[in-house]
């Protein structure tokens, strides 16, 4: 009898507090209100001010490179090795192995990306105007009229922003690259204010990856094809001769394979395209947490007033 007495004590106990929480929460209804009803409003505001941010994606496969002439032109490479020739060359398919590593650097960014858009649309951005298709800059930053930057700096910025400063910018804010590790698929996507900026940062990192190693792997083919003739000349070995003569056939047909692919490393799945919806931001996202963190913090303030001037209340009626 003295458990079930016990028990129904602890639950009347947890009546109570339910009710005067309950109570508390009723009582600072016009504190929640506000407060929730305040974050909401600013959430509001706050999410149409962001501006809208468009998502240019595509989706690569790495170019196979299993055509009879290169699988060939690396059997007849060990059996130059075997007559004393020291061919050398490269394995093509390593090409969109390294490919994910350098579309990341700091190097190709510089010397093949950089080059190619227009900083200001990467470091001095506004706005979009969607009707004129038209870029706003900051005019802190820079002056369109003039064409020159006028933004203020400080070591170690410069008055034209570095390739060290917009590589970060870019990589950080715009850039985006996921690997399948089991397909060998990568997913390239540029986020910017303009969607059609957006298509064209994608196109240009497209094709400068292929041109890239295209024109790597032709300058070794080219050097090849001289180190070949080289040893070509000095042999006096007709078997050596006639291997060295396969070798710099293959190496021809090799290099004419290269002229004549484009998408060296990379092709299409599927290309960019200009995006009509944003992306980013999920303005009703950014409403919704608000308004949701701000009814806790406001339920917070109102138990612990409630609790806070209990407490004062019963150390006043102690000391009476």
């Amino acid at each position: 009898m003295e458990e079930i007495d016990n028990n129904d004590y602890v639950n009347n106990l947890d009546d109570i507090d339910l009710r005067e929480i309950f109570f508390a929460l009723f009582k600072g209804k016009l504190i929640i209100l506000l407060i929730t009803s305040f974050l909401s409003v600013s959430a509001i505001i706050y999410s149409l001010l962001l501006p809208n941010l468009y998502k240019a994606e595509s989706l690569l496969s790495p170019v196979e490179s299993s055509s009879s002439l290169l699988n060939s032109l690396g059997e007849y490479s060990s059996l130059a090795g075997l007559v004393g020739i020291n061919l050398p060359g490269g394995d093509s398919d390593e090409n969109s192995k390294k490919a994910f590593e350098v579309m990341t650097s700091l190097s190709f960014f510089e010397n093949h990306i950089m080059p190619k858009i227009f900083l200001a649309d990467l470091m001095a951005v506004k706005s979009w105007n969607h009707e004129k298709n038209k870029i706003i800059y900051n005019k802190n930053v820079f002056d369109e009229n003039s064409a020159t930057w006028v933004r203020n700096f400080s070591y170690p910025q410069r008055l034209i922003p570095s390739a060290q400063e917009s590589f970060e910018v870019f990589k950080d804010d715009h850039l985006s690259l996921e690997e399948d590790k089991k397909t060998g698929y990568l997913t390239l996507s540029i986020v910017h204010q303009s969607p059609f900026i957006a298509k064209q940062w994608v196109e240009i990192i497209f094709n400068e990856v292929n041109a890239f190693y295209r024109e790597k792997d032709k300058m070794q083919s080219e050097k090849a094809i001289v180190y070949l003739q080289d040893q070509f000349v000095k042999t006096s070995f007709s078997e050596v001769k006639v291997v060295t003569a396969s070798l710099i056939q293959q190496e021809i047909q090799k290099l004419t394979l290269i002229e004549a692919n484009k998408d060296y490393v990379f092709e299409y799945i599927y290309p960019p395209s200009v995006m009509e919806e944003n992306s980013e931001p999920s303005r009703s996202l950014i409403v919704t947490l608000f308004t949701f963190f701000g009814f806790i913090f406001s339920v917070i303030i109102v138990l612990f007033r409630h609790y806070y001037l209990k407490s004062l209340s019963k150390k006043n009626i102690e000391m009476k």
